[in-house]
């Protein structure tokens, strides 16, 4: 039986990160997973690295958005009203946990890890010769009313005071010179200066693993659930090239790790938020420089190698119930108002899965009742803004370092199960 330092279970980007870093530190690193690398929810998203995402996702509290969620009519958000008995327990702590006074509370825990977010991710991909996927210029929020470009604008300046983020400001005629071919219907844009953009998400993990490969890091294929129990020698674990040892194992399978920890006898409030792209021509000469988000409307346009990325919003689901993609088709006509796309480019939707808890904060650290094994999930919309930071603190605990970033506030057992 092949015997390893360290088993990482999932090969998304956090999974990747933490394993690249592991092998860094002289580590002799098993990457698994039943699919490819980055394959599943690591697949799609708006391919940010959001150094201005103090504050996580919150569930709304002002009643107007409470009631256009509830007609479940809305790009932003949607849900599936068989799931809501099971999802109630989630979203009732999520709702508790984004009152303002205590979301407030969650930014100041999370900053600690956002603010590490472009500095590592610039890091690791110097290494793995990714420098190319990162572009610099960051994201814009445009605004269709004066009101929300007024109260967002205000919003940024308090950040920018409390966390040191850096934006600008810009008026419909500054928008459009910046964006000339978005319908000049919008009042305005707050440009995100501080956050770096990924191009190809898909390749940046690619990228991270073929750095891990060259480190001498192995990846196989196989089933995490395989895992037994510690013994005395180790971990095992069965996969495509045989059962396999390991002194310590990272559980870094993202929407699927609530499935994983249960079955070890732990009862984490995970849930999942399901969300959709698809990659669209830009019709004509059409340029989009940097990605948008159409605050009002609730859908994020970006630029990326495969095409125009149309993302919604959370789709509130069981993770393995059939795909409904409404909210692309909702998002769609709004869109090609906005930016002129021309076709599809994607034979049908993209869905993935992000894992999250409900106090918007991710599971970083060691398992409360096994030894030598450790957490890697829960980060929600901001697996990729933070899975270079998670690799290096998941990998500093492992080998006994001091962790860059204190990792209590991150701790599983905060949950007391």
């Amino acid at each position: 039986m092949k015997k390893y330092d360290v088993a990482v279970l999932g090969a998304g980007i956090v999974g990747i990160c933490v394993a690249a870093h592991l092998q860094k530190r002289g580590r002799s690193v098993l990457l698994v997973d039943r699919r490819g690398a980055g394959e599943e929810t690591s697949f799609g998203n708006a391919g940010l690295i959001q150094r201005e995402g103090v504050f996580p996702y919150g569930f709304p509290h002002d009643y107007g958005a409470l009631l256009r969620y509830g007609l479940n009519r809305t790009i932003d958000a949607h849900y599936h009203p068989s799931a809501l008995p099971r999802l109630a327990p989630f979203l009732w702590k999520y709702w508790h946990y984004s009152r303002p006074a205590r979301h407030a509370e969650v930014a100041r825990k999370y900053a600690k890890l956002i603010e590490q977010c472009v500095v590592e991710h610039d890091a690791l991909a110097a290494e793995a010769g990714c420098e190319g996927l990162i572009k610099r210029n960051g994201w814009m929020k445009v605004f269709r009313t004066l009101e929300e470009r007024d109260r967002r604008i205000a919003e940024a300046e308090g950040w920018h005071r409390e966390f040191g983020l850096n934006y600008r400001a810009l008026d419909a005629r500054a928008l459009q010179d910046a964006e000339p071919h978005l319908a000049p219907v919008l009042t305005g844009a707050l440009h995100w200066t501080d956050p770096t953009r990924v191009d190809d998400p898909h390749g940046l993990s690619v990228g991270y693993l073929g750095f891990f490969q060259r480190l001498g890091g192995e990846f196989l294929q196989g089933n995490a659930a395989s895992l037994a129990e510690r013994s005395p020698s180790g971990w095992t674990l069965r996969t495509a090239s045989g059962p396999i040892e390991a002194g310590a194992a990272v559980v870094a399978l993202g929407p699927w790790a609530g499935v994983f920890t249960r079955a070890l006898g732990y009862e984490l409030p995970l849930a999942v938020k399901r969300g959709y792209h698809m990659h669209y021509r830009a019709a004509g000469e059409a340029k989009l420089n940097l990605p948008v988000l159409d605050t009002e409307r609730g859908y994020f346009l970006a630029p990326m190698r495969a095409g125009i990325r149309l993302t919604t919003g959370a789709e509130f689901a069981r993770r393995d119930a059939i795909r409904t993609p409404v909210q692309l088709g909702r998002a769609e006509p709004i869109a090609r108002d906005l930016f002129p796309l021309a076709e599809r480019l994607d034979r049908e939707p993209w869905m993935g899965s992000r894992p999250c808890t409900p106090d918007m904060l991710p599971v970083i650290g060691p398992a409360p009742r096994h030894k030598d094994l450790w957490f890697a999930f829960g980060h929600a919309h901001h697996g990729l803004t933070l899975a270079a930071v998670t690799g290096r603190m998941v990998a500093e605990m492992v080998v006994g370092e001091t962790p860059f970033v204190d990792p209590a506030p991150f701790s599983a057992a905060r949950f007391g199960r």
